[in-house]
């Protein structure tokens, strides 16, 4: 009881004296209206607002349940009801052997560059069912980030498909956002789908040189890294480029050639960034993926992070660095 003030404590330690020389200090012990006798409301638990829990119990219970689902139904056979069907192409190959299937479109080819590769390769030593888990986990995680807490639960069934699927279109959406603050995140886009790099136009557009400096040094020195342990995978990775060049998706993709995506991508970000519209980006990264998959449209969510613009005027923070406490209030 430490924690009462003094016009407080005798409501519950010592009682009221009631006129008649007798203490009312029992029924105060449990009858918070003893507060609203001294003005004052009820008093508040720092740092819990149960009104937030209900909201943020639905979104771990809808994303839990996605990720056990999703880990029973991983397995390797062929097969509709499977999943990780994409996850699997980051799991399978071998650093010895990155493109001894590369056939694109395929369950298992891996088309990506040999530094992502390397970088998911301390993951390839879990058995297949816990990378399904620890890969399924790292796109929540990256779903979390893009929708926020009170909009995760419908993230999570707007973005079912992909992350059944277990490809990377959420880590390239947080890849968009966070590149606004550190245009080296760009890396990762331009070393594994390529083509939605075309983002970088609006640090073109925009006359952010510095940027676009960062953006391009940081992805040549991954190369550089890269080739230094594995010289002879790089050019692999070029002649693996020029195979798929033009080629279209499955069933599973729009209808909708690259050639004819891409100047509609390139018109909206350069849009975009003549009238400071940072959810431009996500729009024509989109549209410029190699192949406009129905998982990719999952790249969209990156809207929600960047439909506000910054607070203060030169402010490089989206609102996703926002604490989650001064959002979600």
């Amino acid at each position: 009881m430490m924690w009462l003030t003094d016009d407080v404590r005798p409501f519950v330690l010592g009682g009221v004296d009631d006129g008649h020389g007798t203490m009312g200090g029992c029924a105060a012990m449990t009858d918070l209206s003893a507060y609203r006798v001294i003005g004052r409301g009820r008093p508040a638990w720092r740092g819990f607002d149960p009104g937030r829990l209900p909201r943020l119990s639905r979104g771990l219970v809808v994303a839990c349940a996605m990720w056990v689902l999703i880990v029973v139904l991983a397995q390797r056979d062929s097969g509709a009801w499977v999943s990780g069907k994409d996850a699997i192409s980051y799991w399978a190959p071998q650093l010895d052997a990155l493109y001894a299937q590369a056939e694109w479109t395929t369950v298992g080819a891996y088309v990506y560059s040999p530094a992502f590769l390397q970088l998911v390769s301390p993951l390839q030593h879990l058995p297949w069912l816990a990378f399904v888990g620890v890969w399924t986990a790292m796109l929540m995680f990256a779903l979390r980030f893009l929708t926020g807490g009170r909009l995760f639960a419908i993230g999570v069934l707007l973005a079912a498909g992909e992350l059944i699927g277990g490809n990377i279109s959420l880590l390239l959406a947080v890849a968009i956002v966070i590149g606004f603050r550190w245009p080296a995140a760009w890396a990762l886009i331009l070393l594994t789908k390529v083509t939605p790099g075309i983002g970088l136009l609006w640090f073109a557009a925009r006359g952010e040189w510095r940027n676009l400096s960062i953006a391009i040094a940081a992805t040549v020195v991954v190369i550089a890294v890269s080739a230094a342990v594995m010289p002879w995978a790089w050019p692999e990775w070029i002649g693996v480029l020029t195979n798929i060049a033009g080629r279209d998706g499955t069933w599973a993709a729009v209808p909708i050639p690259l050639l004819v995506r891409l100047p509609f991508a390139i018109a909206v970000v350069v849009w975009g960034a003549r009238t400071d519209r940072r959810w431009t980006v996500p729009v024509a990264c989109m549209l410029a993926l190699p192949a406009l998959w129905y998982g990719g449209l999952t790249m969209l969510l990156a809207i929600i992070v960047l439909r506000d613009r910054p607070r203060h005027a030169g402010e490089e923070l989206p609102q996703a660095f926002v604490p989650v406490a001064a959002t979600e209030g």
